[in-house]
């Protein structure tokens, strides 16, 4: 279906009419912190789009990140983004633009398990700064799955009302920048959305990709995770962008994000031979338990995902097999001792 990124990137951030009509209900700028992520670029242009649509032409989206990758932050820019180069960590916040609406993308994962103090700084620390500086704004805050623990596959996953039970410092560091923003959302009534995401599939990146990647290399596939949730990023995009009406003082909105299936590794890796004509060779044998979320609240508020896992699976397979980009950022979804 894709024979680009700038194809991919379009079909990613087109809006939806629900999104469009969701932002049209609101206004006021937004700013994205940690733009520059997997995630951020699409979805500030979806942003902007969505914003376009909505008749909301004046409302700026502005794009906070380091911005080390020159050429997405251009690209941005060109597509009307106002980028702001800026360290989160070191900067003076009362310097970031006001805003009405915030959505808080920045996490600190791989290389965490030997700089544990990394996560902590990155996923707790700042996000208590942040609150402090966007008290009165509505903020969505991406959170992960990893707060949970990993349960049995006949419980159909974790929903958000289940015990939270971090694995590992990565983990309890998230659940840390959960703990912030409630904070916020109890002592000065912020409005707060809190989104455990697990896992977005960009095609150039995600859980599709690693094992896809894998698959077409000839490696063995590892099955001891044997079960994942994958949603498309399209979809996660909108959901963030869609959650900051949801968003709560006093207690804050939690949501889980993903897809409704729960997918079989085997399974997926077999139909990843079958579409590029590979033979499949996998190690180890599938746990009992796998980290799985269930995201009936979020599929019930903003519809199921408009693209279902197979088809995911076809558009990955296509996409390795054409040679077009990929991050070279695996997931590492099938860790489950928490040490990334």
């Amino acid at each position: 279906m894709f024979t680009s990124v700038d194809d991919l990137e379009e079909h990613l951030t087109r809006p939806s009419e629900s999104l469009v009509a969701d932002l049209a209900a609101g206004s006021g700028d937004l700013v994205v912190l940690g733009a520059g992520g997997k995630m951020g670029p699409t979805l500030c242009r979806l942003a902007r789009r969505g914003l376009d649509a909505a008749g909301r032409g004046a409302d700026r989206v502005f794009a906070v990140s380091r911005w080390s990758d020159r050429a997405a932050a251009g690209a941005l820019a060109a597509h009307g983004v106002d980028v702001v180069p800026f360290d989160l960590l070191d900067g003076d916040l009362g310097t970031l633009p006001d805003a009405a609406d915030v959505v808080f993308m920045v996490g600190a994962k791989f290389g965490t398990s030997a700089a544990p103090y990394l996560a902590w700084v990155v996923n707790a620390a700042l996000p208590a700064r942040v609150a402090e500086r966007y008290g009165g704004a509505r903020v969505a805050a991406l959170s992960t799955g990893n707060v949970y623990p990993l349960v049995p596959l006949s419980s159909g996953g974790s929903v958000e009302g289940d015990p939270v039970g971090p694995v590992g410092e990565y983990a309890m560091s998230c659940l840390g920048r959960e703990r912030v923003f409630e904070h916020a959302a109890a002592t000065r009534g912020t409005a707060v959305t809190i989104v455990r995401l697990n896992y977005a599939v960009d095609l150039r990146y995600g859980v599709l990709a690693d094992i896809g990647q894998r698959v077409l290399s000839g490696a063995p596939v590892d099955v001891t995770t044997g079960h994942v949730n994958v949603v498309w990023q399209g979809y996660a995009n909108e959901v963030v962008l869609r959650s900051l009406a949801h968003a709560t003082a006093g207690t804050p909105f939690t949501l889980n994000l993903t897809g409704p299936e729960t997918a079989s590794v085997r399974r997926v890796a077999a139909a990843f031979g079958a579409r590029l004509g590979r033979p499949v060779s996998f190690e180890g044998s599938e746990a009992a338990t796998a980290l799985l979320n269930d995201a009936t609240l979020c599929h019930r508020l903003f519809g199921y995902p408009p693209v279902p896992l197979g088809t995911l699976v076809e558009w990955q397979a296509d996409w390795l097999a054409a040679g077009l980009p990929t991050s070279g950022k695996p997931t590492k979804f099938a860790v489950r001792d928490g040490r990334f």
